[in-house]
């Protein structure tokens, strides 16, 4: 397997910055765009924007909390955007209980009543089920390339069709290795992220890609997934950093 190439990014990075490096991820050959929702800001604004300043790209988020918004909203928001080149990627947000339906609900009213495909981000084994069975595939994050392998055959054995996409916090530049560190140490102390990990027994460190490895480590991981999405994790965060980052993923390709 060779997985699809796609970038991502923080719906905090703004409208602007998408519509920027947007026609460069798509002039190096990557396959979508993803931006993750955040509290405030509006994965799906990003999404137009870079909508508007490509032709090709696809555009994806990853995810949409169900928690915070509903069917109708992404619908809504989602308007206008070429259904043909757009993922919706959802998940639980911070649901304690009835996580499973919500999402189930969720999922089925977007393929329903809208053109586009839907994925679940999921963590444990009844949200990848899910995922596999009442979407369109779904979205893993944190993993290393050999557990993300293993979930996408388990995934693929259950709906063979399921497509399979792997968040994966990457860095090219060293000048962003502190930035990449302190995501690391975030997400592992989220309770959910903090539980999966040792569910697993991995390291969060072991399942990000580091400068000095970006070649192999992309090369690995797209054995393992279908589509793998290079998380940007940048020095500063802005436009110029991005267009780097773009610049080094296309040369570890060449």
């Amino acid at each position: 397997m060779t997985g699809l190439l796609s970038l991502g990014i923080a719906a905090a990075a703004g409208s602007e910055l998408a519509a920027r490096i947007a026609p460069a991820a798509e002039a190096a050959g990557l396959h979508a765009l993803w931006v993750n929702d955040t509290p405030g800001h509006d994965a799906l604004e990003l999404l137009h924007a870079a909508a508007g300043a490509t032709e090709r790209l696809g555009l994806a988020t990853g995810v949409l909390p169900v928690d915070r918004r509903t069917p109708d909203d992404i619908l809504t928001a989602a308007s206008g955007l070429p259904s043909e080149r757009l993922m919706l990627g959802i998940g639980s947000g911070q649901l304690k209980h009835g996580a499973l339906e919500r999402v189930t609900d969720a999922a089925t009213a977007l393929r329903e009543r809208g053109d586009a495909r839907v994925v679940v981000g999921a963590l444990g084994p009844k949200m990848r089920r899910l995922g596999a069975t009442a979407s369109d595939g779904l979205l893993l994050s944190w993993l290393t390339p050999g557990i993300a392998a293993e979930q996408a055959r388990q995934a693929h054995e259950i709906a063979p069709a399921a497509h399979v996409a792997l968040y994966v916090r990457t860095a090219t530049d060293p000048a962003a290795e502190d930035a990449l560190d302190d995501e690391v140490r975030r997400y592992a102390g989220y309770p959910a992220y903090a539980a999966n990990f040792g569910r697993l027994r991995i390291d969060a460190a072991h399942t990000v890609i580091r400068p000095s490895e970006v070649r192999d480590r992309i090369a690995a991981y797209r054995a393992a997934a279908d589509q793998v999405v290079l998380r940007a994790i940048t020095p500063s965060g802005s436009v110029d950093d991005h267009l780097r980052l773009i610049e080094a993923i296309a040369e570890a390709l060449a």
